[in-house]
């Protein structure tokens, strides 16, 4: 497996590039953090679903382009450089992935031109502990003569505010996973949002005695379990990508500011210590370029170790995100804890993206285990 881009890769990760430096800069963050934190900016939505970016994981059946998932890695990269707030990551990566993988046909017609157009928004119910654990659900699904009822609470829902629909895991009267398609009007439902440390808003759900119908199971009997099981390596693998972007872009605003700063009547970069410190980090980001790159190309080819490959690709990228947001914040001293640089918005979204689907811990753990250790 090469872990390099070809050339339409490359040209998608170019054009992403000049795009979002040209319409969603980091500043635009600070301006949608200082709106009332505002989640994102439908101009740039609409534009994005322009560009193509949401069909590039959906089957040509649907008229998607079937690029797959190196490119949408990039495009996810590239937003995760300049911190760009858009619910491609829970619509797409998340919902888009249950849908296309699900044998609910009437479902799949329905909803996926839908988010593939961007006329709707899909969000992940699955968290409902302060921690990721998928294996501890107790939502309730309890089967009735038209379908099923539900009941639980959800929490850390990505871009729940503005959802039209909520891919919720529950367990069924036989304790088996099963997911669910709910429409966010329903009755019974409840949603309430916080913001985190990252600026980002996120939404906790109540289903009490929601009605739903056989249609709107997502998940076949019996596997459930399987299908939550690729959401969630998805997810992983892809916010891998993102945190791919951050680190680029902690690291370089980091090495910028070290050329720039003067100490002493002499550049701080000239120093071996830091010298010493910022070559570290380059050879763990390099390190990181490839196992991403590896992760995202198990997806496309359908890997037989993909739980590896995601809990490699987020255990690592969420130790090097974490050490370089951790230097950068360091080596800019007392001004990089001011409103006055970007760099915090670096650090803040580090540690919330690195608990995201996972920790480094739990993904360590996973992966042992995976490895019999």
């Amino acid at each position: 497996m090469a872990l390099t881009l070809n050339e339409e890769q490359k040209m998608l990760k170019d054009s992403a590039q000049e795009f979002l430096a040209m319409n969603a800069p980091v500043e635009q963050f600070r301006t949608l953090r200082d709106d009332n934190y505002t989640p994102f900016d439908q101009d740039l939505w609409r534009e994005i679903v322009e560009m193509g970016w949401t069909a590039l994981t959906i089957p040509e059946e649907y008229n998607g382009l079937d690029f797959g998932f190196v490119g949408l890695g990039q495009v996810l990269e590239e937003m995760g450089k300049n911190l760009t707030k858009a619910p491609l990551f829970s619509s797409i990566v998340l919902g888009g992935t249950a849908l296309v993988n699900s044998t609910n046909s009437k479902l799949k017609e329905a909803w996926i031109p839908e988010i593939m157009n961007g006329n709707k928004r899909i969000a992940l119910a699955q968290d409902e502990a302060t921690y990721f654990d998928p294996s501890k659900i107790e939502t309730t699904a309890t089967k009735t003569a038209n379908g099923y009822l539900l009941n639980g609470q959800k929490k850390m829902i990505i871009d729940g505010e503005r959802a039209d629909a909520f891919l919720v895991v529950a367990k069924t009267d036989e304790k088996e996973t099963a997911l669910f398609l709910v429409d966010s009007s329903h009755k019974g439902i409840e949603i309430s949002t916080e913001v985190l440390l990252d600026a980002g808003t996120y939404a906790a759900l109540s289903l009490n005695q929601v009605e739903v119908t056989v249609n709107d199971r997502v998940s076949e009997p019996e596997k459930g379990e399987a299908l939550l099981k690729l959401v969630n390596n998805t997810a992983a693998i892809c916010l891998s990508a993102e945190m791919m972007g951050m680190i680029h872009a902690a690291y370089g605003q980091t090495i910028a500011y070290l050329q720039e700063r003067q100490q002493f009547g002499k550049r701080i970069g000239s120093y071996q210590a830091l010298q010493h410190r910022a070559a570290k980090l380059f050879c763990e980001i390099e390190l990181c370029k490839s196992i991403v790159i590896k992760a995202l190309k198990g997806l496309d080819e359908g890997a037989e170790n993909l739980d590896e490959l995601a809990s490699l690709a987020k255990a690592k990228l969420g130790l090097t995100l974490k050490e370089v947001s951790n230097e950068a914040m360091q080596m800019h001293g007392g001004i990089g804890v001011t409103d006055d640089v970007n760099i915090g918005f670096y650090f803040k979204r580090a540690r919330v993206a690195q608990r995201l689907f996972g920790d480094y811990n739990y993904h360590l753990d996973r992966y042992a285990q995976l490895n019999q250790y």
